[in-house]
C-alpha cells in the first residue's frame, strides 16, 4: 500500500509537471488512460483468455469510464494552480462523502457519530479553501469536482462488482475514457516541446497502472480494514514531492486542514471497523444459539 501511493504521488507530481511546461490537460489525460489499457492487456494476457474482459453492462461501465475520466481532468485541471498537498487534501474527504452517499444510493446508512465526521471533514475542506476570504479559486472548484466525481465512481465500483468480472473492471475503467478522449484530441495542439516531455507523458500510464496492480496485490495479502489507513501515507509523499520538485511547501491553513480531514477519515474507518466487529459477534452469538438449538 505505500508503494501504491509512491506510484500515484508520481503520477500526480508528473501530470502537474507536463500541465506546468504546456501540455494539454486532454493529451496529459488520454496518455494516462491509454497506456493504462495497453498495460493491462499485457500483463494480464488478455489475447489468451479474452472472455474474462466480457461486459455484462456495458452502459454502466462506460458510465463508470467517464466519471474517471471527470476525475482525472478535473485533477489535472486543478494541478495548474494547486499544490499536491491541497488537491490531496480535497481528495481525501471523498470516502466521507462516499459515507454519506451510501445510504440513499447503497442503502448503507451512517449513524450520528460518523455524520459528525463527515460534518467535521467538511469543516477541513472549508479551512483549506477559505471561501469568502479570497483564497477559493477555479482550482478549488476542479478539486472538488474530481473529488465528487471520484466518490460515484467508488460507488459504482461498489455495485458493479457484483455481477462483473475484475479484469472487465480494471480494463473498462481505462478504455471507456480513453475512447471518449480521441474526439477531443484533434482540438488540443499543446503536445510536448522535447524527448523528455514525451517519456514523463508514456510514464503516466506506468504509474497509473502500476499503483493499481499495486493496490489489487495489497487487497489479495490483507484485509481492508487492515489496508483503510494507509492512503493517508500519499500526504506526507505529496508535501516531500511538492517542496523538492516545484518549491512548494504547504502554508498553516493547508496542514491544519488536512489534519482535520485526515482525523475524520481515521475515525470513520475506527467506528466501521467496531461496527464490522459487533456485528460479527452478534451472528457468532445467533448462530451458537441456533446451534444449541439443533
Amino acid at each position: 500500500m505505500l508503494s501504491t501511493y509512491v506510484f500515484f504521488t508520481f503520477l500526480d507530481t508528473s501530470s502537474k509537471y507536463l500541465v506546468l511546461a504546456g501540455v494539454s490537460a486532454l493529451i496529459v489525460a488520454w496518455a494516462r488512460f491509454t497506456v493504462h489499457v495497453l498495460l493491462v492487456g499485457v500483463f494480464l494476457r488478455g489475447w489468451r483468455e479474452p472472455s474474462r474482459f466480457r461486459a455484462n453492462n456495458l452502459p454502466a461501465h462506460i458510465l463508470r469510464g467517464g466519471l474517471l475520466f471527470g476525475s482525472t481532468m478535473c485533477n489535472v485541471m486543478a494541478l495548474k494552480t494547486l499544490q499536491l498537498a491541497e488537491t490531496t487534501s480535497i481528495y481525501f474527504f471523498g470516502p466521507m462523502v462516499i459515507t454519506a452517499l451510501a445510504g440513499p444510493l447503497l442503502g448503507e446508512w451512517a449513524g450520528w457519530r460518523r455524520w459528525l465526521a463527515i460534518l467535521t471533514g467538511f469543516v477541513g475542506v472549508l479551512v483549506i479553501t477559505r471561501p469568502g476570504v479570497g483564497v477559493f479559486g477555479l482550482g478549488h472548484l476542479f478539486a472538488l469536482g474530481s473529488m465528487l466525481s471520484n466518490c460515484f465512481y467508488v460507488i459504482m465500483t461498489r455495485r458493479m462488482s457484483a455481477s462483473e468480472s475484475s479484469e472487465s473492471l480494471i480494463l473498462f475503467s481505462a478504455l471507456a475514457p480513453a475512447v471518449l478522449l480521441l474526439p477531443m484530441l484533434p482540438f488540443s495542439h499543446q503536445l510536448p516541446q522535447d524527448g523528455w516531455h514525451w517519456v514523463i507523458l508514456v510514464m503516466l500510464g506506468v504509474f497509473g497502472a502500476g499503483g493499481h496492480r499495486l493496490l489489487v496485490q495489497a487487497y489479495r495479502l490483507a484485509t481492508t480494514t487492515a489496508l483503510a489507513p494507509y492512503p493517508y501515507s500519499q500526504m506526507v509523499w505529496m508535501i516531500l514531492s511538492g517542496w523538492i520538485i516545484f518549491h512548494q511547501f504547504p502554508d498553516r491553513w493547508t496542514l491544519v486542514g488536512a489534519a482535520i480531514i485526515v482525523a475524520s477519515g481515521l475515525y470513520i474507518i475506527h467506528r466501521e471497523h467496531r461496527l464490522r466487529l459487533r456485528n460479527r459477534t452478534t451472528v457468532d452469538v445467533e448462530a451458537e444459539a441456533l446451534a444449541k438449538k439443533l
